[in-house]
């Protein structure tokens, strides 16, 4: 029998790439909670600047610490990310929806 190991794998970081997403992390971290406890905006740009590092943040973990890219072996993965990020939008979206739905025709 050949038992053959695959010793192909997804390429793992370098300690400066963790590195360099801890550190983006950390200050995205930091920003928003910085706009709130400043109190010296607009609660509109309060969101806008929680929402942008938020998107941000969650690109930041993609690329540094999950190792998604543009390369082929990593397409997929980005593929069900994008699918589930689309199912999880429809299913919030849906539900805020209907919950409006009903609290208009209670009133």
């Amino acid at each position: 029998m050949n038992h053959s190991v695959n010793t192909e794998g997804a390429a793992h970081g370098r300690v400066k790439s963790y590195m360099t997403g801890f550190l983006l992390s950390v200050m995205l971290t930091a920003i928003p909670f910085w706009l709130v406890m400043g109190r010296g905006t607009t609660e509109g740009s309060i969101l806008g600047g929680v929402l942008v590092c938020a998107v941000v943040q969650v690109l930041v973990h993609l690329i540094y610490f999950l190792h998604l890219n543009t390369a082929s072996e990593t397409r997929w993965n980005l593929v069900v990310i994008v699918f589930s990020a689309v199912i999880i939008f429809i299913v919030i979206t849906g539900s805020l929806w209907i919950m409006w739905n009903l609290n208009h025709r209670m009133v």
